[in-house]
């Protein structure tokens, strides 16, 4: 497996992120969405042996589009600089927690978890690891975790959240906005011969931290 089509491809449109480059080059944006579409073709099967409640079976299901929304952004480039999966129960759109690759010259990673979940998950999530911190604590404690992910990433309250007591002993546990974690890569990762390998690693590592999002999450969606 080898992506050195797509990470020329997106380092070329970075420079040329117009209309008219895009559409005089546009055999090379199919051919680099292709190999990146192969890899997530590979990655499907192997995530579903780590995660057995992941149930997509296409990338067409877990890829994001590389236009972008500008209706309401100061930077009026049409298409993003990278290339995006997000392999979970559900696909790219789920609530759930599931895997991600982001492809980007000099800003690839690899990671997971909940992004911005809505407001009703997110308290779920908050409750399950104030009812359950011990396990939350010791999913993120392990070494495997660690080695890849350090802790959870993205902004956090300055204050605790409400409906939690202030004095709960781990309460900083809670304060997160996001449950999502990453693992920065060079744009040589997605060049070696044992990427796939490499890929199923993390994820098997970022699996526990899923499984016990996702129950919150659906016990949430149980009402």
């Amino acid at each position: 497996m080898d992506l050195h089509g797509t990470i020329n491809f997106l380092g070329e449109l970075k420079a040329n992120n117009n209309k008219e480059w895009f559409q005089a080059n546009k055999s090379l944006y199919d051919d680099a969405r292709g190999e990146f579409e192969q890899l997530i073709a590979i990655l499907i099967p192997v995530i579903r042996g780590i995660d057995p409640d992941v149930d997509v079976v296409s990338p067409k299901e877990c890829l994001f589009r590389i236009f972008r929304d500008v209706r309401f952004s100061k930077d009026k480039s049409p298409y993003k600089t990278n290339f995006g999966a997000f392999i979970a129960k559900g696909g790219r759109k789920s609530p759930y927690a599931g895997y991600y690759l982001h492809i980007e010259p000099g800003a690839s990673f690899v990671g997971g978890g909940v992004y911005m979940p809505e407001s009703h998950y997110l308290k779920a999530i908050r409750n399950e690891i104030f009812e359950n911190v011990d396990e939350y604590k010791a999913i993120i404690d392990r070494e495997g975790f660690r080695k890849f992910f350090g802790g959870i990433f993205g902004e956090k309250l300055k204050t605790a959240p409400k409906g939690f007591p202030k004095d709960f002993p781990d309460i900083d546990l809670l304060k997160n906005k996001h449950y999502a974690v990453t693992h920065r890569v060079e744009d040589d990762f997605w060049f070696s011969g044992s990427l796939v390998d490499d890929v199923a690693e993390m994820f098997s590592a970022l699996y526990g931290l899923n499984r016990f999002l996702n129950n919150a999450i659906s016990n949430a969606d149980k009402g």
